[in-house]
């Protein structure tokens, strides 16, 4: 279930409800049956409702203990006997539309001040700030002026939070500085279609911020999809960054500027990656690896290890072929004309 700190849950919605919204078929399960959230297949229980829609989670279809789950047609006989099956062309689509109806963000109120807001000693809020509902900030944090607080946020102590800052859905640890202009909670990147066209996936999750983290102005960290996003403990982030959802980096971890990272990257204790490094989704950086400025990363790379180049390889490797180009130029170029 999404954290009832950021997210409205309404009421369950019955099967024959969702064919009724979404045009599946329902095969097993009952009409009147009840789905109160929605999940993915690994963490769904008797009341979600989850999803296939890559053949590589079949694993994750077998084991899921989801009450129903959309599914294409190719792939029905793969689902457990006993979940609700909801045959669509679409399942990612049709998730997407139930997750919608089931769970609304907790909108910021009319007022600057909402109400429960609890606030320790010492806080210190500059002009224009906006908070919302059950919003809680910690001895002896500063707040820049016109930084906007989601409902719900929790701030720790000691912490410096820039102008112009924007926290939603987002759990903070003591002594984090926020730059100024930066962005936390934001909804991951998540896109999908039906006939109708393109359609937003809700973003259910959140960011967590561990104790000591440091984030410059203007970057960007998105809240987790389903999971959340977590910056560990330590962590120092540079001016224009982007991090998409999921994303899970470790303890003293250090991203320099205009480095952006793709949905569900990990990233070891003490990694570290140079300005305008980029890393594809769903790959993972050891421990204490090192990737060079102005690198691709589309391989999942070993601990300890120093990367280069695009797409990134070994170093070692990265500068043998850069000074194998550069001799065959040399000699291209010192050959003359044919």
């Amino acid at each position: 279930m999404p954290d009832a700190r950021f997210f409205v849950t309404a009421p369950g919605v019955s099967l024959a409800d969702i064919v009724e919204l979404t045009g599946a078929v329902l095969d097993g399960g009952r009409p009147d049956q009840l789905v109160e959230t929605t999940a993915p297949l690994v963490h769904a229980d008797g009341r979600s409702v989850a999803f296939l829609s890559d053949r590589k989670y079949r694993a994750d279809l077998a084991a899921t203990r989801a009450g129903a789950i959309f599914i294409s047609a190719r792939d029905l006989e793969a689902a457990p006997a006993d979940s609700a099956r909801l045959i669509t062309p679409t399942p990612h689509a049709a998730w997407a539309q139930i997750a919608r109806r089931l769970h609304q963000a907790r909108m910021l109120p009319n007022q600057p001040r909402g109400s429960n807001i609890r606030l320790e000693d010492d806080v210190v809020i500059g002009p224009g700030v906006v908070v919302g509902d059950d919003v809680s900030i910690g001895a002896g944090t500063r707040i820049g002026a016109n930084t906007v607080i989601g409902p719900g946020v929790q701030i720790g102590r000691g912490c410096d939070i820039g102008p112009n800052v924007t926290l939603g859905f987002c759990l903070m640890g003591d002594r984090v500085r926020i730059g100024p202009s930066t962005v936390i909670g934001e909804a991951g990147f998540g896109v999908t279609g039906d006939a109708g066209g393109l359609i937003d996936i809700p973003q259910l999750g959140r960011v967590i911020l561990q104790d000591d983290v440091s984030i410059g102005a203007n970057s960007c960290i998105d809240r987790g999809a389903w999971d959340d996003t977590v910056i560990g403990e330590g962590s120092k982030i540079d001016n224009l960054v982007q991090v998409g959802h999921n994303c899970r980096l470790g303890r003293h971890v250090i991203l320099a500027g205009h480095t952006g990272l793709s949905g569900s990257v990990t990233i070891g204790d003490g990694a570290q990656l140079g300005g305008r490094a980029g890393v594809t989704d769903h790959h993972t950086i050891g421990r204490g690896a090192r990737i060079a400025a102005a690198s691709m990363v589309i391989n999942d790379i070993p601990d300890g290890e120093t990367w280069g180049g695009q797409p990134a390889r070994p170093m070692r490797r990265f500068l043998r072929e850069t000074v194998w180009l550069a001799k065959q130029a040399s000699k291209k170029q010192g050959g003359g004309d044919d």
